[in-house]
């Protein structure tokens, strides 16, 4: 058969087989079969999806630019002023150590993929966070969208859940949706699940509304979103109702009520993780993954140790250290660590000398991300830092590489374009390439 000829797949059932979008395009058989290419593409994307290793993301953030050298890229035998106040201890894989405030994960880190070699040129906190979570620098001209808002533009949610959720709250301007619809922005829970009262902000109905009132306040709604659209077709009024039908779907589905319900929790759970701010945001996450969430974003703690390091460490990184430990243990023992992506990252690193405050300063050259589970090699180390931590020594790796492994372990396709605001095409990551060997 010529290249014009055409196609006769569809003539005979038996030979049933699955045909190039080029085929499609050339003969017509979108519109035959009564797709439209929107239609088209979005099918794609589902089948890539569930191809996909990952299901569902938990970016840990830990905002203001933690320290190598006092978490997970020690330099034991440098000088005082590079090794720090603290000593290192082994971990679970041979020649791999840590700092001695991170006991419990040196004991997972079997189930680790550790990037020692992160780099990218922003020492600003909002040029870093904003590299971290779109993986583009900050622009005058566009606000690109944060991982999480394409994850849902891409994937969407299930279970009656959003597909997005920021622990507690969206941490900045870098978390939102950018040049996408607001309706892709992040649900925010609007309490901290360590506070002991805890409730998600309008999770529940006011008690002088039944269920009926409710259903009755929805019709109506739907009346006046469909007069408005009639009158006025906007971003603003699709996002309000987006925002609107997933308050609807929360309050209504029992399951998803039931996703944001720490207190369903064992206590023997809640102590594993620890009942503090670490612990009870990365529980919440786990539960929200667990129903059905697609990215969760949770920050914790302030990182930004100008002064006195050794103070701020011992203050925070024990509570990191068992609650990360156990969410990855949790995500393990339920069969849920393999489809879920936990990553662990910082807007940028910390100068390789200790300051006249006792500190260390801004320092993106190279700095230490953790990443686990997802369908990436469990216990391995990727890239390194020279002697002092203060360059890649090997295999450095961009924010642009790290992020367009992330969106293919997710069965994005980095290279897409979306349309912009102002109807402009704009690549999800423009130049990176999916690092193979991260994935097992």
């Amino acid at each position: 058969m010529s290249e014009f000829e055409p196609v006769t797949w569809y003539d005979d059932p038996s030979h049933f087989r699955r045909v190039t979008r080029r085929e499609f395009l050339y003969v017509g058989l979108v519109g035959g079969l009564g797709l439209t290419l929107t239609d088209f593409f979005r099918l794609q994307a589902a089948e890539a999806a569930q191809q996909a290793k990952a299901k569902a993301v938990i970016h840990i953030f830990l905002p203001g630019g933690i320290s190598a050298r006092e978490s997970f890229d020690p330099k034991p035998l440098a000088p005082i002023e590079i090794r720090g106040p603290f000593n290192a201890i082994p971990t679970k894989l041979d020649g791999v150590l840590f700092n001695e405030l991170l006991p419990q994960t040196a004991q997972i880190a079997d189930k680790l993929t550790i990037i020692r070699s992160i780099t990218h040129g922003e020492a600003a906190h909002e040029r870093g966070t904003s590299e971290m979570f779109t993986g583009y620098k900050p622009s005058p001209a566009i606000q690109y969208p944060a991982m999480g808002s394409v994850v849902s533009h891409e994937l969407g949610g299930s279970n009656d859940l959003p597909p997005y959720v920021c622990i507690p709250t969206e941490p900045n301007p870098y978390a939102g949706s950018g040049y996408l619809s607001n309706a892709f922005g992040p649900f925010s829970l609007g309490g901290d699940p360590a506070n002991v009262k805890f409730s998600v902000r309008d999770l529940s109905l006011s008690p002088e509304v039944d269920h009926q009132r409710f259903q009755e306040r929805q019709n109506i709604l739907a009346a006046v979103d469909a007069h408005f659209r009639s009158l006025e077709k906007s971003d603003s009024l699709d996002a309000m109702d987006a925002f609107y039908q997933h308050a609807y779907s929360l309050i209504s589905s029992q399951k998803a009520r039931e996703s944001f319900n720490l207190q369903a929790e064992p206590d023997a759970i809640k102590d594993e993780y620890g009942r503090n701010d670490a612990g009870m945001r990365m529980l919440m996450a786990r539960r929200l993954v667990e129903g059905g969430v697609r990215f969760v974003s949770l920050v914790y703690g302030g990182w930004d140790h100008h002064v006195n390091v050794r103070a701020g460490i011992e203050r925070q990184l024990p509570a990191f250290d068992k609650g990360y430990a156990a969410l990855i243990r949790d995500l393990d023992r339920r069969g849920l660590l393999d489809s879920t992506l936990v990553m662990v990252t910082s807007e940028f690193g910390r100068s390789p000398k200790i300051n006249k405050d006792a500190g260390r300063d801004h320092w993106p050259r190279v700095f230490t991300v953790l990443l686990a589970g997802g369908g990436l090699k469990r216990g391995s180390v990727y890239g390194s830092s020279d002697a002092t931590g203060a360059e890649p020594d090997e295999n450095p790796l961009s924010v642009e590489d790290f992020a367009m492994t992330i969106y293919h372990q997710l069965g994005i396709d980095g290279s897409k374009k979306l349309m912009s605001a102002g109807n402009r095409p704009v690549d999800i990551v423009r130049g990176g390439q999916v690092i193979q060997d991260l994935i097992a």
